[in-house]
């Protein structure tokens, strides 16, 4: 049987997307205020946007149910003996316990691995995807776990920030505590390291962040074997990016996403994110 893949929506693995790779996707949970929302399942990204705009206090957040990944993993043994689980970073939320607690609710009825991918966005995404294509080469449940652990290493998430108000709210600063001193008018970008949110550097507008972006992939040219970029209300700096980045990379390969409302919490409106995986040495 083909080994299943399952991951959260913090991958940014949605819709089209979702169908052409064949992974299961759990959600999270939004909270305004008493109203709990499943990540894209009961509220799109683009009603959540608005509401995190326009509505005066920050929505919350929280993981699966331990319960919700058990009622997936139930559904998938009647299809296979062998499932794959790859998740957000266990330090920047609980899915990954969730996953482990669930795994003990179905023990016996087919192998599980999990893995935590000590990333999010697409720095995640792009490694499902690569756990999709390496089943579809015929690698076994092993092999792919095996891949997935490691990949964090050559998964490069770059996110703008245009505010950091959102992340420390959120309390998901991590290492990027030390940008929050920073003049209003400098723009912040971060990436994950060890499984958190770490500052990388700063910029003074979205455009010398599209040219810092694109600088760091032709750094990478040749080495690519996936890219990805991806929004939260700023669609128009998203194509100027992919524009930008398509004299490096097949534009039709560059992956399009939004950045899911539970990480849109924490990063804010005006945020962009573009994430290199790099390709393995063989």
């Amino acid at each position: 049987m083909t080994v299943k893949i399952v991951t959260d929506t913090l991958s940014d693995i949605t819709g089209d997307l979702v169908a052409q790779l064949g992974v299961t996707v759990v959600p999270l949970y939004v909270r305004f205020g008493e109203e709990v929302y499943r990540d894209r399942v009961d509220i799109s990204s683009e009603d959540f946007y608005r509401r995190l705009v326009n509505e005066p206090k920050l929505p919350s957040t929280t993981q699966p149910t331990p319960n919700d990944f058990a009622d997936v993993f139930n559904k998938l043994a009647k299809e296979t003996d062998e499932i794959l689980v790859i998740v957000v970073s266990s330090k920047l939320s609980g899915t990954y316990q969730s996953a482990m607690q669930a795994r003990e609710y179905v023990e016996g009825k087919c192998h599980i691995v999990i893995v935590d991918s000590l990333t999010v966005a697409m720095g995640q995404g792009l490694i499902v995807a690569a756990a999709v294509d390496a089943v579809k080469k015929g690698a076994s449940l092993e092999k792919v776990a095996d891949m997935a652990r490691k990949a964090h290493q050559r998964s490069h998430l770059l996110a703008y920030f245009d505010t950091l108000k959102y992340l420390a709210k959120g309390g998901r600063i991590g290492k990027a505590k030390e940008f929050l001193g920073a003049m209003l008018s400098v723009k912040q970008i971060l990436t994950v390291r060890d499984g958190e949110m770490a500052p990388l550097t700063r910029v003074r507008s979205m455009r010398a962040g599209i040219d810092y972006f694109a600088g760091v992939v032709a750094g990478y040219q040749g080495r690519i074997e996936g890219l990805a970029v991806e929004h939260t209300t700023n669609p128009g700096d998203a194509d100027m990016l992919v524009e930008r980045l398509s004299d490096i990379y097949p534009k039709e390969r560059i992956l399009r996403s939004i950045i899911s409302p539970v990480v849109g919490t924490y990063s804010g409106p005006n945020a962009m994110a573009v994430t290199i995986l790099e390709a393995e040495n063989k």
